[in-house]
């Protein structure tokens, strides 16, 4: 599959809304450890358009492939323990759905309103393409978290539930 277009195009909309003055704000985004946060990941900027939410990465030192991105719940990532063990970015709660809709099926479905498209990492460990969120304006991330996950996220519940994004891999808390 060809994606340069719908990069080519979720760049161009971000570039048209922050000529427009639209709502913009800057999340750090950090590794997420047992231990609480961790080095320093690099950025990603959430930015109003006509037509949804254009989150515009700028990470490095991720590992190559496709990762579950998601807003979750709150604004923390601190770790949380569960089951006797300590898991990183625990303390974000679960992915954004304030209709508790219950059901995970990416960001043109009606399940979580946190569900975004997967990000892209190359080979080299930066993500660069933006995502477009349609269903979401930048201020429905205040007071939330964005989450990278370990794993790829096929939208849906099955085989595996949440997408199978797995680990909680990086995370910021939105300012």
């Amino acid at each position: 599959m060809n994606t340069k277009p719908i990069v080519i195009a979720c760049a161009l909309l971000a570039t048209f809304a922050a000529r427009a003055g639209a709502e913009e704000v800057v999340v750090p985004m950090h590794q997420a450890e047992a231990t609480g946060a961790g080095a320093a990941l690099g950025s990603i900027r959430a930015t109003d358009s006509r037509y949804g939410v254009v989150f515009t990465p700028d990470l490095a030192g991720l590992p190559a492939g496709i990762h579950g991105f998601h807003v979750h719940t709150n604004p923390s990532c601190d770790p949380k323990e569960q089951n006797g063990k300590m898991v990183p970015a625990l303390a974000a709660g679960g992915h954004y759905d304030p209709s508790g809709s219950g059901v995970h099926e990416g960001p043109w479905g009606a399940g979580h309103l946190g569900d975004l498209p997967a990000l892209f990492v190359t080979a080299d460990g930066r993500a660069t393409h933006p995502v477009l969120a349609p269903r979401l304006r930048v201020s429905d991330l205040r007071g939330r978290s964005l989450m990278v996950h370990a794993g790829g996220d096929n939208h849906a519940d099955h085989p595996e539930k949440l997408g199978g994004g797995g680990p909680r891999m990086g995370c910021g808390v939105v300012p």
